[in-house]
């Protein structure tokens, strides 16, 4: 659901929907996936947590959601946007 509103942020924030160009692809689902069980396993635990998709969001989806020239001129940045959807789109 993090990667869908990536695409899609109009229903979840307005501000989101005016800050993102280009939001992850699908295949971010599987990179977020990949890592937050790599993230798990490097914690000494054999299931992935909300915690581990939160610690690995930043570094996986950073490259992969483009901020608009809006949001640029507002001084966001993709940081600023999966920060925003991290606290709008429970995780669990």
């Amino acid at each position: 659901q993090l990667v869908l509103a990536s695409r899609d942020p109009a229903p979840y924030s307005a501000a989101l929907a005016r800050w993102v160009s280009y939001g992850a692809s699908p295949r971010a689902t599987i990179a977020l996936d990949r890592c937050a069980r790599a993230h798990a396993w490097l914690e000494g635990r054999d299931y992935v947590s909300p915690a581990d998709v939160q610690a690995v969001a930043f570094d996986v989806l950073r490259h992969r959601v483009l901020v608009s020239f809006e949001a640029e001129a507002e001084g966001r940045n993709a940081d600023d946007v999966i920060g925003e959807l991290l606290t709008l789109i429970p995780v669990a």
